[in-house]
């Protein structure tokens, strides 16, 4: 297998999928969406030209397949042809491929009919579909065979080829929050900040939140902060790594505290600079403060 060609910035990045029916291209389609690609499943061929004409402001994935009345063989090899000469184009035809057997298997598994032969033997559909594919499987820059991959291998696989080209990697979420209200959905890790001096007690704090000076200071100085912080980030940092490569598209950290006004959100802003110098894709949630500004607004309203 061919890794993809490296992206010209300033020009369009387009992905054509395409391959036989059950090979994994739904799959891949949505890995290419998770990492940034605006995705497009069965396009007509005709469609492609006057879209490529339009400006477009993020990578393309689409899928071309049999299932289209205007499919041929002919015509995406011509659109591929036309497609190798648009210097304002950078593309790749990537065709994920399977062997007979393994996709006969998977559709007895699924009990659907054969897009080729909807009223036939599966099997005939699928062999079909082989001979007519010859050609364009022979000219793919990217050959991905997919028989003895998961769906979550064919993804990782994906986000492996790709993931640099859609100018994005996995996206990261610092987020504070309070334990009385109960951990947030989707957290993928989770620290207890509570076991930290509580800035709740000084009545000078109370009334401000982790992301004031005068607070944070407060929390950074207690003892047991430096080296509470100093594993976390070790931790993080290690594991950020490993979860991109196996494809994971979004992580969400959560540090937790009491009211979720103070420590945690200190925290959370301390986490978040630090990934974001690492050059990591960051965004930050402070839960609480989001319900006590809108409490404000209704409020203000009434």
């Amino acid at each position: 297998m061919e890794n993809p060609c490296p992206p010209d910035q300033t020009a369009t990045r387009l992905v054509l999928l395409t391959g036989p029916s059950g090979a994994g291209r739904s799959t891949a389609l949505k890995a290419l969406e998770d990492i940034g690609f605006e995705g497009i499943d069965n396009m007509p061929i005709s469609l492609v030209r006057p879209l490529m004409a339009a400006p477009l402001d993020r990578p393309l994935a689409l899928v071309l397949d049999p299932r289209n009345r205007d499919f041929s063989v002919d015509a995406l090899l011509a659109l591929v042809a036309d497609l190798a000469e648009l210097a304002r184009v950078n593309f790749d035809l990537v065709f994920l491929d399977c062997s007979i057997q393994t996709l006969s298997q998977r559709f007895s598994e699924t009990r659907r009919r054969h897009p080729l032969s909807p009223d036939g033997a599966v099997r005939d559909g699928i062999e079909l579909e082989a001979r007519l594919f010859k050609p364009v499987r022979l000219r793919a820059d990217v050959l991905i065979e997919t028989d003895a991959m998961t769906p979550h291998d064919l993804r990782a696989q994906v986000h492996r080829l790709f993931g640099d080209s859609a100018g994005q990697s996995m996206r990261v979420q610092v987020e504070s929050f309070s334990y009385k209200r109960g951990i947030p959905a989707g957290v993928d890790l989770v620290f207890d900040c509570r076991f930290l001096n509580n800035p709740h007690w000084e009545p000078p704090l109370r009334g401000l939140d982790g992301r004031d000076a005068r607070v944070a200071s407060f929390v950074f100085n207690d003892p047991r902060f430096d080296g509470f912080y100093r594993r976390v980030h070790e931790l993080v940092e290690s594991l950020l790594p490993e979860y991109a490569q196996e494809g994971k598209t979004q992580l969400t950290i959560g540090f937790g505290c009491t009211g979720g006004q103070h420590r945690s959100v200190a925290t959370v802003e301390k986490l978040a600079n630090t990934l974001a110098q690492a050059r990591w894709q960051v965004s930050k949630r402070h839960r609480e403060l989001e319900r006590i500004a809108a409490q404000v607004v209704i409020a203000g309203n009434e």
